[in-house]
Order: C-alpha cells, then sequence, then structure tokens
C-alpha cells in the first residue's frame, strides 16, 4: 500500500496545484480567445489522455474497481471537469468577472460545509478562522477591481445561480476526491477522471473541432496549448490529489484562494496588469487565511 505524504509535503502540493491553476487560468487567455470552449476543453482531454496512459495501469497499493468506486470516479469527473467549466463560463458570459470572484470566493466555506455533512470531518476552530481569512480576502479583491463597462444582462440572475452551481461543483470535487485518495493512488485518480472528461467532451469537441481552421494556429499557440493541458490535467490534478491523502477536505479547500493570487501575481508579472494597493492588501488577508490553516499545532 502506498503510504501517504506527511503533512508539510501534503502542504506544498496543495499549495503548488492551486498555484499552477491560477498560472494557467491567466496565461491561457489567448487560447480562450482562439479556440472555442468546448473545443479547447476536449483537446486539453486528448492531450492529457495521452501523458497519463500508463496512469490507468492499477498499481500494487490499489484497490480494485469496485462498482462504487468506478461512481465516484464518474462524479469527480462530471462535476470538477464537465460540470464546473459549463456552468462557470457561462455564469462569468452572463454576469462579469467581478460577481464571479465575489461568488467564487466562497468555494472555501462550501468545501468546509460538505466535508463536515458528507465526511463526518471535525472542523476546528482555527480552521473556521482560516476560512472566514480567505472568504474575505478574495471577495475584497474582486470588489476592489474597477467597475465594469459592460451593461446589466437580462440574465444575469440565471448566471449568479450558475456561479453557485460551480461552487458546489468544486466543493463536490474536493470532497469526492478524499473519498478515492483512500482506495485509488493520486496517479490513477488522475488518469482515469481525465478519461472520463475526454469522453464526456468528445460530442460537442468533435462537432466544433469540424468548423475550426486548425491551420490558422501558430505554432507558438500549440506550444502554450500544450503546457495547458499538461498542467490543467496533469500536474494539478496529481498535487491535489496527493495533498489530499494526508489534509482533511475542509483544511485543503483553503488553498484555493491560492489560485487568484497566483493569476494576479502572473497578470502583474507576464501580462502588465496592475493591481491597486486595496488589491494587495486584499490578497495579503486571504494568504494569511492559509498561514493560519498550516500553522503547526501546538502539541498538548
Amino acid at each position: 500500500m502506498w503510504e501517504s505524504p506527511s503533512r508539510p509535503v501534503a502542504f506544498v502540493c496543495l499549495a503548488l496545484s492551486m498555484a499552477l491553476v491560477g498560472s494557467y487560468v491567466a496565461l491561457s487567455k489567448p487560447l480562450a480567445a482562439l479556440f472555442p470552449v468546448f473545443l479547447l476543453a476536449w483537446l486539453r482531454f486528448g492531450i492529457g489522455a495521452v501523458a497519463m496512459a500508463r496512469w490507468l495501469r492499477q498499481t500494487p497499493g490499489d484497490a480494485p474497481l469496485a462498482p462504487r468506486t468506478r461512481w465516484l470516479l464518474f462524479l469527480e469527473s462530471f462535476f470538477g471537469n464537465f460540470l464546473f467549466t459549463l456552468c462557470m463560463v457561462t455564469g462569468v458570459s452572463l454576469t462579469g468577472a467581478v460577481t464571479a470572484g465575489v461568488t467564487m470566493a466562497s468555494i472555501p466555506v462550501a468545501v468546509a460545509l460538505l466535508s463536515w455533512l458528507l465526511l463526518r470531518e471535525q472542523i476546528m476552530p482555527r480552521t473556521w478562522l482560516a476560512v472566514a481569512l480567505a472568504v474575505a480576502g478574495i471577495a475584497l479583491y474582486a470588489a476592489a477591481k474597477p467597475a465594469e463597462a459592460t451593461t446589466a444582462h437580462a440574465y444575469a440572475w440565471l448566471g449568479q445561480w450558475l456561479l453557485v452551481a460551480a461552487v458546489l461543483c468544486e466543493a463536490a470535487y474536493a470532497v469526492i476526491g478524499k473519498r478515492l485518495t483512500a482506495v485509488l493512488s493520486p496517479k490513477r485518480i488522475s488518469a482515469i477522471i481525465n478519461v472520463w472528461g475526454f469522453v464526456l467532451s468528445t460530442p460537442m469537441g468533435l462537432y466544433v473541432a469540424w468548423q475550426f481552421d486548425f491551420a490558422a494556429v501558430s505554432l507558438p499557440m500549440w506550444g502554450l496549448l500544450l503546457f495547458y493541458a499538461l498542467a490543467a490535467c496533469v500536474w494539478t490534478v496529481w498535487l491535489w490529489m496527493t495533498g489530499l491523502r494526508a489534509v482533511p477536505a475542509a483544511q485543503a479547500g483553503i488553498f484555493t484562494v491560492l489560485l487568484p493570487i497566483s493569476a494576479a501575481l502572473v497578470g502583474v508579472l507576464a501580462l502588465g496588469e496592475h493591481n491597486s494597493a486595496l488589491q494587495w492588501l486584499a490578497l495579503g488577508i486571504a494568504l494569511l487565511g492559509v498561514v493560519v490553516a498550516t500553522w503547526p499545532a501546538r502539541k498538548a
């Protein structure tokens, strides 16, 4: 049976996973402008399937794939990959980036509540304090962004509910992942849920690909697509599942605040964006939540 990593190593894995997510989200803006959403998802999962083909085989530490485990693997991909992307992209298009940022700040709360309800995790007061700091920091960062020039969409209420659904999908991804790490290795989990993501995105991916002009894509964009696919499907999922083996789901959920923090840093350092003093303060508050959650507890 494979061993769980130590707590410090697990914290590093979770932090690197969310930092990578924020990085590739920021750097993939040109990809989102070039490729339709379903085609980009299909290509991403296809590249990931090739990269993780060897991870699909059962390792000595893995339990047999029982019907319940197969069902959980499907739900992990359906909520965390397919439905989350659909709700998030559509919700942002109907509302806006600021509204999405404030809503997505509630992910640590949703993860903590679901882990308490479904996993029966005992959540310590310090974890709740860390969750409060993370939510307050990210919500303040989103609210401090310049006002959007777009007019209100007629279906903004629907977009708001879709963003709430995206939050619940991400929370389900963390909680189901915690269940799966008890019976399967992080590598095999990553490979199987990626295959399900490829299957779910294939119908629309093929339909859009039939009408897309691939010859118009430059070589640097193909290179960026390769990085995006490996980061999104391989590295981040494997790191996240590895960290979940040794950390409660509620505590791991706090690390999701590193996603907007790393995205903001990439935007400033690589894309020439600018943050106000209030936004930097907000990111500092969110980062303080991670420090509180990971600070070593005193021994009795």
